[in-house]
């Protein structure tokens, strides 16, 4: 299914959720896939990192407090895998101290949504960041232009 947003050439983006909670991760799902965008879960962290070293994700959004791996370790250990370097990755929690806004900066965290979300203001956040991405990786695959030789 192809979003009105997207172009026809463009592939549906892949948004990777993080959360152990299943009733949160369906819900966000079920917001998304009804944007046209196709979404893959994960319970936590490490089955997150799992998926994310076999498949390229577009966005990953995910939880903090999770088992075996937290979400704040997932984003230190995607920003090591090639390719997921400017992959925006979303906070999604309850748990907004500062203490806690500043540990997912300083993990790569690119934005920091509290739940329960706004599910409209989730969805725009994430085509806008998806969008930035994709035109941030397009401008850096164009060939530089040559500057014509000087006049003399």
């Amino acid at each position: 299914m192809i979003n009105e947003e997207q172009g026809p050439s463009q592939r549906p983006a892949t948004i990777l959720i993080v959360d152990d909670s299943s009733t949160s991760r369906h819900q966000v799902q079920g917001a998304l896939e009804k944007h046209g965008f196709a979404v893959v879960g994960a319970t936590e962290g490490a089955d997150a990192l799992w998926k994310a070293q076999r498949q390229r994700f577009d966005l990953v959004l995910t939880d903090i407090h999770m088992p075996t791996m937290d979400g704040f370790e997932l984003i230190v250990e995607l920003r090591k895998l090639p390719g997921y370097r400017h992959v925006p990755v979303f906070v999604l929690t309850s748990d907004c101290s500062k203490e806690r806004l500043a540990e997912g900066r300083r993990a790569g965290a690119t934005a920091w949504l509290v739940k329960p979300a706004d599910l409209p203001t989730l969805v725009r956040a994430v085509r806008q960041a998806i969008d930035a991405a994709r035109a941030q990786v397009a401008g850096a695959a164009q060939p530089a232009e040559v500057a014509p030789p000087p006049r003399h």
